[in-house]
């Protein structure tokens, strides 16, 4: 198992990306599977994790002064992910790698690899992905290409002109992320940066005229400066960057969950997690949201929507059933459901002609 090496593989979850690899590990050593993983510094160390080494290089100053030096942190990444798929190439007692980074190296190197090479899509096409992935389809032996999944239909789609990708959920623990009793409140959570726009859900909570409470790690400081910290005060509080049961305990309480990405959500496990608590969604209808929040457990809103139909849509949601939601959760957004369909996938890979 691959992860990504930008943020630690631990709690509180930097993201999707990160709660994935992390339940995944998780859960298929507790079905027996034996996992060797590969994860960036600071990374939970129950996972066991072998550390990808992006410590400084060590370059000469000739090599350093080249006119063509990228930025190191770009050169130290590259070179991590390149000794990891070097020893890789050695190891013939490995039945799948699964890529859970967002790196272009173990898709450009997955043919040389004696085990198939399975990459999940996270994100929307990055460029050095991309090209990796365009590389790696062209005609070859079909086992020593890689195989692709993505997170939504949605991530499926925005990948289809390079990769043919089957869809696997993300998945929510929903024995942790239990029922709350609701409250009278209303939350947002997520990284503070731009792209997740909760500026949008301060303006929407205003125009419901309830009280917000925001929760999430400060990614971009000047965006939190400019659009976030004067906004504070009147109805909005900004709470902090909480663990799983701080924010469990912050989204049961809450009557409605606001969900307002300015870029296409990959798959939107925010959303999944509110509705394990019981608490109904209110989402701009971007990426792979709608693939869940349907009628009965949230609602979803045009990019464009107005202030009026913002507080309309909250006065809906607040009054939806918390127990559907729950249930909703429970039968389409578990971390069990997608943990099955990796092993499901493992097994079929392992099992073809040629496979270690």
């Amino acid at each position: 198992m691959l992860a990504a090496s930008k943020h630690p593989i631990a709690e509180p979850f930097a993201g999707g990306l990160e709660s994935l690899t992390w339940h995944l590990v998780r859960g298929l050593r507790q079905r027996g599977v034996d996992v060797t993983f590969f994860a960036g510094p600071g990374s939970d160390p129950a996972l066991g994790a072998h550390e990808l080494d992006i410590a400084p290089l060590r370059l000469s100053d000739t090599a350093r002064a080249d006119v063509s030096m990228v930025p190191e942190a770009w050169l130290r990444e590259h070179h991590a992910y390149l000794q990891v798929m070097v020893a890789l190439q050695r190891r013939e007692d490995i039945d799948v790698v699964h890529n859970n980074s967002l790196h272009h190296l173990p898709v450009a190197m997955a043919h040389s690899l004696h085990a198939p090479v399975l990459t999940t899509l996270h994100t929307p096409p990055t460029p050095w992905l991309e090209a990796a992935i365009a590389i790696d389809a062209r005609p070859r032996d079909a086992l020593r290409r890689g195989r692709f999944i993505a997170v939504s239909e949605h991530t499926a789609a925005s990948w289809s002109h390079v990769a043919s990708a089957d869809v696997v959920h993300n998945g929510v623990d929903v024995r942790r992320w239990v029922a709350g009793p609701g409250g009278d409140e209303l939350v947002w959570v997520g990284r503070i940066v731009p792209e997740k726009a909760p500026h949008r859900a301060i303006a929407m909570a205003r125009a419901a005229g309830r009280r917000l409470r925001l929760a999430g790690p400060v990614g971009d400081a000047e965006y939190f400066a400019r659009h976030v910290a004067g906004e504070l005060g009147d109805g909005v509080t900004y709470v902090g960057h909480l663990d799983t049961d701080g924010l469990v305990a912050l989204v049961g309480s809450s009557a409605a969950t606001l969900v307002t990405p300015e870029w296409d959500e990959p798959y939107g496990l925010v959303a999944a997690e509110s509705l394990a608590c019981g608490t109904p969604v209110v989402a701009l209808d971007r990426g792979g949201l709608r693939e869940f929040v349907v009628p009965g457990v949230g609602v979803l809103l045009p990019h464009d929507a107005s202030g009026a139909e913002a507080a309309q849509a909250v006065a809906t949601a607040v009054g939806l059933d918390r127990a559907d939601c729950r249930a909703h959760a429970v039968a389409a957004c578990s971390v069990d459901r997608m943990v099955e369909q990796y092993l499901g996938l493992y097994q079929s890979l392992a099992a073809l002609p040629g496979a270690a």
